[in-house]
C-alpha cells in the first residue's frame, strides 16, 4: 500500500517501507447507509488489514500471503506478563517474526505485533496502572524497535470485565488504559508507530461495569480500532441455539444478540468517530452438534436457532485452570478441506445449506456427522465490504489470514466496498 495512502489516514507521519500499490474506496457509498451516525467523519481511504497467528508460522509461509491485497497485518501474540516490564512471545512463534516484518515491509505492507488477545489479557489492569505504565510504555516500545515494526495492536479483553475468567480487574481499567495510551502516544520513539486496539461490541466498561458514554479521547490516540464482530454465538449460548457467529444485523431476528449495526452505532454514538473504525470479520465459524429431526425442519430446509449438544471437555485446561471443551471452531478454508464447501466456497453436494437474510451470513449442515456450522462466506463478506462504505467506516481487519481460502473473502470484501488498486 502507498506510503502516501497511510498518511491520510494517520494522526502522525509513519516511516514504512517502499510503497507497492494503493487501495482506495469510492467517494460516495453505492446505497444509503444505515441508521448509524457518523460524528461529520468522511472515509477517504481504506485499510485492508488482518490478523497472523504467529502458531500457524511454521505451517503456513509468507509466500502464501498476497501481501499487496493488505495494508496491514498483525503478527498475534505477545501477552502481558505479571512483570510490566516483560511481553512474552513464546507461544507465537518469536523465531519467525523478524522475516515476518522483512517480507511485509519489502511489500509496502504495514507490519504490527497484537499485545493480548483472549488468553493473553491476564494482566493487562495491572501494567497501565499509574505506578506500572511507564514501565510497560517501554516494554512496548522496545518490542518495536527489536522488530522494526510499523504498529502495535492491543487486544485487551477487556477492561473491566472478567475475560477468560481469570484476568486481573478493576473499575479503573479504562481509565488507566486511556492514560497509558496517551503516555505512550507521547514519548518521541511512538511518534511514528501505528497505533491500534482490537475491541468488543460494546464501548469499553466504565468503573460500573457499563460502556463508558464518551471514548473520544482513545480517537486522540489512537489511529484505528478494530470491532471484533464475531463470536456473537457459539457454545455457550444454549439458551438460544444455533446463532450467527458475526451477524450484520439482528433487529429483524426473533432472537437478538449483538450485530456490526448495534455495535458501530454503539461506537460512534460514544464519541469514536467512524472513519477511525475498521470491522473485525471472520475467516471461520462455529460448529454445532445438531441431530438431524431438529436440524431440519417440516418443509425440509435448514432450521433457524435449532438445539445443540454443547461440546464435552477435554483433558487439558485453560490459562485459568479449567477444563477446556472441544474447539468448535472451522475455518472457511477447512470447511473446503473437509467437504462442507466446493472449492469455489459454495455448499458442496449433499450438504444442506441457508442463507440468513436478517444477519446475512451462512449455515451448513452434514447430517452423517450431525455438524450445523455458522460461518462467513464471500457471500456474506460481500454485504460486510457494503456495510462498510455505507457507513462511512475506514476498512476491515480479518481474524485470521489462514483461515481464507484462495482469497475467496478478502477479495468478495474489496471488490464489494469499490476498492481500487494501482497493482
Amino acid at each position: 500500500m502507498l506510503t502516501s495512502l497511510l498518511l491520510s489516514v494517520l494522526t502522525a507521519s509513519l516511516v514504512t517501507a517502499a510503497p507497492s500499490c494503493e487501495l482506495a474506496q469510492p467517494s460516495q457509498p453505492a446505497t444509503p447507509p444505515v441508521s448509524v451516525p457518523n460524528n461529520g467523519s468522511t472515509t477517504t481511504s481504506f485499510i485492508s488489514a488482518a490478523w497472523f497467528p504467529g502458531w500457524e508460522a511454521a505451517s503456513f509461509p509468507f509466500s502464501s500471503i498476497n501481501w499487496q491485497k493488505y495494508s496491514l497485518i498483525t503478527w498475534s501474540f505477545a501477552i502481558t506478563t505479571q512483570d510490566p516490564a516483560v511481553l512474552s512471545l513464546d507461544a507465537s512463534g518469536p523465531t519467525y517474526i523478524s522475516d515476518f516484518v522483512k517480507e511485509a515491509q519489502a511489500h509496502g505492507t504495514m507490519a504490527s505485533i497484537s499485545v493480548g488477545g483472549w488468553t493473553g489479557s491476564r494482566y493487562f489492569s495491572s501494567a497501565v496502572t499509574p505506578q506500572n505504565r511507564s514501565t510497560f510504555v517501554k516494554a512496548v516500545l522496545d518490542l518495536a524497535a527489536e522488530y522494526n515494526l510499523d504498529g502495535i495492536d492491543f487486544d485487551w479483553e477487556y477492561p473491566n470485565k472478567p475475560g477468560i475468567g481469570c484476568n486481573e480487574v478493576s473499575g479503573s481499567d479504562s481509565e488507566n488504559f486511556l492514560g497509558f495510551l496517551q503516555e505512550l502516544r507521547a514519548q518521541p520513539a511512538a511518534k511514528n508507530l501505528y497505533l491500534t486496539a482490537a475491541v468488543s461490541t460494546s464501548p469499553f466498561a466504565g468503573p460500573d461495569g457499563q460502556p463508558m458514554t464518551d471514548v473520544s479521547k482513545f480517537a486522540e490516540v489512537l489511529d484505528h480500532i478494530a470491532v471484533m464482530n464475531y463470536d456473537i454465538n457459539g457454545q455457550w449460548t444454549t439458551d438460544t441455539g444455533v446463532g450467527p457467529n458475526a451477524p450484520l444485523d439482528d433487529s429483524c431476528s426473533t432472537v437478538q444478540t449483538g450485530s456490526a449495526t448495534k455495535a458501530i452505532k454503539a461506537w460512534v454514538t460514544a464519541g469514536f468517530p467512524a472513519d477511525k473504525i475498521v470491522l473485525g470479520v471472520p475467516a471461520y465459524g462455529h460448529s454445532y452438534t445438531v441431530s438431524p429431526s431438529n436440524a431440519v425442519d417440516g418443509s425440509g430446509n435448514l432450521a433457524a436457532y435449532p438445539p445443540f449438544t454443547k461440546n464435552p471437555p477435554t483433558s487439558s485446561v485453560d490459562q485459568c485452570g479449567n477444563p477446556e471443551a472441544k474447539s468448535d471452531i472451522m475455518n472457511f478454508a477447512t470447511l473446503i478441506g473437509e467437504g462442507f464447501l466446493k472449492d469455489d466456497g459454495t455448499p458442496a453436494n449433499g450438504i444442506k445449506s441457508r442463507f440468513d437474510q436478517c444477519s446475512q451470513t451462512p449455515f451448513v449442515y452434514d447430517q452423517t456427522k450431525q455438524l450445523m456450522v455458522s460461518y462467513d462466506d464471500p457471500q456474506s463478506f460481500a454485504a460486510k465490504g457494503k456495510f462498510i462504505v455505507q457507513n462511512n467506516l475506514l476498512g476491515f481487519s480479518m481474524w485470521e489470514i489462514t483461515g481464507d481460502h484462495n482469497d475467496l473473502l478478502i477479495d468478495s470484501l474489496t471488490t464489494a466496498a469499490g476498492v481500487t488498486s494501482d497493482c
